[in-house]
């Protein structure tokens, strides 16, 4: 029997044709459709309600469904059960909203599917990729001896970064060529320096590189969360007397809980001093380059060896998408690899340009195309002012919530996040008792579906967490979120005060 697959690929035919336009229309539909009705960021299923739906989904059939049937299934188990990240009330994580022209581009990234290894494979997809780039370095302030690669996010990037100062520091000290010869003993006395507020990643990088994670030193930050420079400088010292061999110190431009942006020019003058390499995990941050309010926070960027930004965070493109930058392109020969049927050395010879050369990754997505659809249709200016405003949101919140009694905040927001904390207005001495509040405030919240708020801890005590990178929130939309929140509190100390009478009578 003859087998037609001609409608299942894009290819010139009416068949092609017709599906593609009836599945992109259906999930188009779909996702407006959702946008229309979503009144509230999560359904408020239970967890055990979703897995049930989707194993019953899940059921593939040996010959294929109508594709009614299918959209409905998807839109009725998977759309509305998903977190709506465009919704203004989701605030827990630095999870974005994505910008349409980001939405628009992943649909031409998809259908062209160019893996970004070879240029043969992406022919005008590397070209964008490379001057994005330079975009980039260019407004970072590096030379023209930097360069960079698009990765997956700021977990790749700040492994990239360990990973040639890594490689940099055995060839330096050990004269040993890591690529090659694998890690020298001597690699145990490695050590790395970080604020304790540092991103986890710089941890679970140096364990995955085989230095473990006692070789990470975690140093005491300042008041405002930053770095403490002279405590750096203390522990190096200790570190050498102790005969250990500190090789890099890694900066945070926006901490994850706090949005704390560490003095970048004074590390960077410390880490020229020590001879160390000098990493800025400016995943969060890294957006300050094109902000009109606030750039100085980062203008000693162009300092760093290297550099993580994350754009699917504070520069709202669609998951995922992030770039890793080097002050000098020649550190990437660390990890360059070349492969005959891939990137032949000839290549290189040629002025061919393979970006598997300076990536971690072989296959690897078109997300350049993402940003440059983002910038050329709204422009630098007005995305700035976006960036700008969000701030300035979270600085006003953090003024509410100070004025209420009942809420302590932990931070003043550099970036867009804040910290806080319901406190009952007794027994507030007794910190178990508040975290349990300020937990069961995020949990029910969170399952009726209206408001979706971070948790995190600090010193032990349980903090609320606005992470307010949705332009579209108002000031208007935080005064009734902190009011509801607030009256949530009352509600839940009043039955915990009765719960705790009930019992001491009975005793």
């Amino acid at each position: 029997m003859e087998k037609s697959f001609g409608e299942w690929f894009l290819h010139p035919s009416d068949k092609s044709e017709n599906m593609y336009h009836t599945l992109m229309d259906k999930a188009v539909g779909l996702i407006a459709d959702q946008t229309v009705r979503t009144n509230q960021p999560f359904s408020g299923a239970s967890r055990q309600e979703i897995q049930s739906a989707v194993r019953e989904m899940l059921t593939i059939p040996a010959a294929g469904q109508k594709t009614d049937k299918v959209m409905e299934e998807i839109q009725n188990v998977i759309v509305k059960n998903s977190l709506w990240v465009s919704h203004p009330s989701a605030m827990a994580h630095l999870h974005c909203p994505p910008l349409i022209p980001s939405l628009a581009a992943e649909v031409i990234i998809n259908a062209l599917n160019q893996s970004m290894d070879s240029w043969d494979q992406s022919p005008a997809a590397t070209y964008v990729e490379t001057e994005f780039i330079q975009f980039f370095t260019k407004h970072i302030g590096y030379s023209d001896e930097a360069d960079g690669v698009f990765t997956t996010g700021g977990t790749q990037s700040n492994y990239m970064g360990l990973l040639l100062a890594r490689n940099k520091a055995c060839q330096t000290h050990f004269s040993v060529n890591v690529q090659e010869e694998g890690l020298p003993a001597e690699a145990g006395r490695l050590r790395i320096l970080c604020s304790e507020h540092a991103h986890f990643t710089v941890q679970k990088s140096a364990a995955q590189l085989g230095l473990g994670t006692n070789a990470v030193i975690k140093v005491a930050t300042n008041d405002q969360k930053q770095l403490c420079v002279e405590d750096a400088k203390e522990k190096i010292g200790h570190l050498r007397q102790q005969g250990l061999l500190p090789f890099m110190i890694v900066a945070t431009a926006g901490t994850t809980d706090f949005g704390s942006l560490d003095c970048i020019g004074d590390i960077a003058k410390l880490a020229a001093e020590e001879q160390l390499w000098f990493h800025v995990d400016a995943a969060y941050g890294g957006a300050l380059l094109f902000s009109h309010q606030y750039r100085s926070s980062v203008r000693d960027l162009y300092l760093a060896d290297s550099i993580t930004i994350d754009f699917h965070k504070l520069y709202y493109q669609s998951i995922s998408c992030g770039a890793f930058f080097v002050k000098h392109k020649q550190d990437f020969q660390q990890i360059a690899f070349h492969a005959d049927y891939l990137n032949p050395e000839e290549d290189h010879e040629d002025g061919v340009i393979n970006l598997v050369e300076k990536s971690v990754q072989t296959t690897k997505r078109f997300d350049a195309l993402k940003l440059l659809m983002t910038f050329k249709l709204m422009g630098t200016d007005l995305f700035g002012e976006m960036v700008d405003y969000t701030i300035s949101l979270a600085k006003e919140t953090a003024k509410l919530l100070k004025n209420e009694p009942c809420f302590e905040v932990l931070n003043e927001p550099e970036l867009n996040a804040v910290l806080f904390r319901y406190v009952p207005l007794h027994q507030c001495e007794d910190e178990r008792y508040v975290n349990e509040i300020n937990l069961e405030l995020q949990r029910d919240f969170y399952q009726s579906g209206e408001l979706i708020m971070a948790k995190t801890k600090q010193a032990g005590k349980v903090y609320l967490k606005f992470t307010m990178l949705n332009p579209l929130n108002t000031i208007s939309h935080m005064k009734t979120h902190i009011e509801r929140i607030k009256q949530a509190g009352e509600k839940i100390e009043k039955e915990q005060g009765e719960i705790r009478y009930e019992y001491s009578v009975r005793d």
